[in-house]
């Protein structure tokens, strides 16, 4: 049955070739297995080993190994380097990777569109209102949903919240008309973007700086910690601070994967996700400050902070991408989201 259901999905080239290579990979280790009983969970993320879900995949990869006693082998594959934003999740539902951690953006268009809510500009005004939403009845909620796409969802990261940059300042909307400006594949995102007057450009994060390098987009939204680690500065030395959108990750895992462990084996890595996801969201907070000072002493790299009434203005404008979504999605979970937020 499960054969089955594997060959009836779409598969990329990719997927096919990395599909065949673990096969041939798992036949020759076999009997390696057979001796010495052992589980792999292969984690994969798009970002570089110095982010916080860098950080949070090279604690939970340390627990493991510490708690598990070599029972249980965690590997970490970053920057794109086993599957990419475009076909991660493919890969995950093929079993040809265990745990992945993807933007809630791209949920989205991998059949849950209840995660683009967090795409929503000017939706958090800050962190602790994001835990008020992840944490609460409504992340669990929106956690549960995955399954419908073949997905088991564990808990939530943050990253941060996204700033613009680009090759000037981007205070109002008329600054941003006629730009290309890069986002994920997401609808809100795009609605948000053309609202302003830019041209949303759907691209994968790991082609992101050479997009830019070349002039294929002209602008970025990111958190600062990605803008550093992944080199942005000689193409975008304008960033203006925003604030205007959260980004943040969901971490799941394959069911049949999970279902397959020992249950004592299940609540181990529960465990040991739970303590980096908290280890994770505490870096989160502090890379962002950092990046911040760094940004501060960086040659050639101008800072501008979006005033109340500029960020008030810049809210008005996207409006139009608040209102989709109503549409879209009805206003139930909207209101749900707004209610959490007003308890806190």
């Amino acid at each position: 049955m499960v054969a089955a259901w594997i060959t009836a999905l779409p598969r990329s080239p990719r997927v096919l070739r990395r599909t065949a290579l673990g096969a041939l990979l798992g036949a020759a280790s076999g009997l390696a297995r057979a001796a010495k009983p052992a589980v792999l969970l292969r984690f994969s993320h798009v970002v570089a080993p110095d982010t916080p879900k860098g950080q949070m995949a090279l604690r939970f990869q340390a627990l493991v190994h510490e708690r598990a006693e070599g029972r249980i082998r965690v590997e970490v594959f970053p920057d794109s380097q086993l599957w990419g934003d475009d076909d991660e999740m493919e890969a995950l539902r093929l079993g040809a990777v265990e745990m992945l951690a993807p933007s809630l953006s791209k949920f989205g268009n991998a059949g849950v569109p209840e995660f683009e809510v967090f795409d929503l500009p000017y939706l958090f005004a800050d962190l602790a209102q994001v835990r008020r939403v992840t944490q609460g009845a409504v992340g669990r909620g929106l956690l549960q949903r995955l399954g419908r796409q073949q997905m088991l969802g564990l808990g939530f990261l943050d990253n941060g919240f996204k700033q613009m940059s680009a090759t000037r300042a981007l205070r109002t909307p008329a600054d941003f008309k006629g730009l290309r400006v890069r986002v994920q594949a997401s609808r809100v995102l795009a609605a948000q973007m053309r609202a302003l007057g830019a041209r949303p450009v759907v691209l994968p994060f790991g082609e992101t700086q050479r997009a830019l390098a070349s002039g294929v987009v002209d602008a970025a939204e990111n958190p600062l910690s990605n803008y550093l680690t992944q080199g942005l500065a000689p193409w975008q030395p304008h960033v203006t601070l925003t604030q205007h959108g959260y980004l943040g990750y969901a971490v799941v895992s394959n069911p049949r994967f999970w279902a397959s462990l020992a249950p004592a084996d299940r609540a181990l890595l529960g465990s040991a996700l739970t303590d980096a996801l908290a280890h994770g969201n505490r870096l989160s907070a502090a890379l962002d400050k950092q990046a911040l000072a760094t940004l501060r002493r960086t040659p050639g790299v101008m800072l501008h902070q979006s005033g109340a009434a500029e960020r008030a203005v810049l809210r008005r404008a996207v409006q139009p991408a608040w209102d989709g979504l109503r549409r879209s999605l009805g206003p139930k979970l909207l209101d749900e989201v707004q209610d959490a937020l007003a308890a806190g």
